[in-house]
């Protein structure tokens, strides 16, 4: 009786901590994937911000319209942690309002650079939505009943979601 009383106990913890290895492990992978999915939208960020400064220096847009085009992707390109959401947005609303001009695909005769500038907006809309769903799954991992008394994660904050205007514009979406 005795025996099997010991078997079944350590039966039980040996199960409870195989479980709970388990889920720090799946908590490990999540930051892994959140941390892969935060590179994968700066680098978006930075390239759809490189493209706009691109096509504000490629003289097929007007001096003023430059100007503007430009001082937006310099103003998300060095924003701060703070700033970057509003900064990020400041150019989806600037690139909107450049390309959607009257005539503006008639005017600016550079298919490549608009393919580009297309397929970088896109790749931010995506990485903002990969990044996003990442961090809604890692919350919910944190905030499990078990994750917080034992500490699985550590001393880390929860993540913050990234929530920038990043609709695409009008011009690009019809092309």
């Amino acid at each position: 009786m005795t025996t099997t009383l010991i078997l079944v106990v350590g039966a039980i913890v040996l199960l409870t901590a195989v479980y709970i290895s388990w889920r720090a492990g799946r908590l490990d992978r999540l930051h892994i994937r959140l941390e892969t999915a935060q590179a994968a939208l700066d680098a978006a960020l930075l390239r759809r911000s490189a493209v706009c400064l691109e096509l504000a220096g490629s003289r097929l847009l007007d001096p003023a319209t430059s100007l503007v085009l430009a001082a937006a992707a310099h103003e998300a390109r060095t924003a701060g942690p703070d700033e970057r959401e509003h900064a990020e947005s400041d150019l989806s609303r600037t690139l909107r309002a450049v390309v959607d001009q009257e005539r503006f695909l008639e005017k600016v005769h550079a298919p490549e650079l608009l393919e580009e500038l297309d397929s970088a907006v896109a790749k931010v809309l995506y990485s903002r939505r990969f990044y996003n769903t990442a961090v809604g799954v890692t919350r919910i991992a944190q905030r499990r009943w078990l994750a917080r008394t034992l500490r699985l994660a550590g001393h880390t904050d929860f993540p913050r979601f990234f929530e920038i205007d990043d609709a695409p514009p009008v011009a690009l979406a019809t092309e």
